[in-house]
């Protein structure tokens, strides 16, 4: 009985990481909200975020995640023909360290900014562990849409993040 059950976990949990693995999430048609939200860490998102921006589709964008070293002026400098967006429509979090934290500041930015409609930027291997902690944090009448910048991850790199959002959402179970 021991063994039949430790194997049932075993295939749940390979089939979940081939579902994880192969079906990730894609970027998203750009349509509007009212805002962007970026979340650090990787290549590419700011510029999807700030292609978002330049296309009329939102007003604001929340970079969440920013080292505190890093000033507005050296970071616009970083993306030719921004500097005009990060003076009206860029917001820089710096509380944030983990996935955790980036939803706990982008609900509080979303509330203080009365969003009710924005979009969530991140690598689609991590958008399903960023978007399940943003859905914990954010007020239930905020749409949200997925927007993943792709990748090509390794199968370790697949490894780790499948386990990080189990480990995850087991914990919050717990209460954690």
């Amino acid at each position: 009985m021991i063994r039949r059950s430790i194997a049932f976990v075993l295939l749940v949990w390979m089939l979940g990481f081939a579902w994880f693995a192969l079906l990730l999430p894609q970027p998203a048609a750009i349509t509007p909200t009212d805002a962007v939200v970026v979340l650090t860490g990787g290549p590419n998102r700011i510029d999807r975020g700030l292609e978002i921006l330049a296309s009329g589709q939102s007003q604001k964008m929340l970079i969440s995640g920013v080292d505190r070293d890093v000033k507005p002026r050296e970071l616009a400098a970083q993306y030719p023909g921004s500097s005009k967006y990060f003076k009206c429509c860029i917001d820089l979090g710096f509380q944030s360290v983990d996935t955790r934290s980036n939803a706990l500041e982008t609900a509080a930015w979303a509330k203080r900014n009365k969003v009710t409609s924005l979009r969530l930027i991140t690598h689609d291997l991590h958008m399903r562990r960023a978007r399940f902690e943003l859905d914990r944090e954010l007020s239930a009448n905020v749409a949200v849409t997925n927007d993943a910048v792709s990748t090509h991850p390794s199968l370790g790199a697949l490894f780790k993040e499948y386990n990080k959002y189990w480990l995850r959402a087991v914990a919050s179970l717990l209460g954690m």
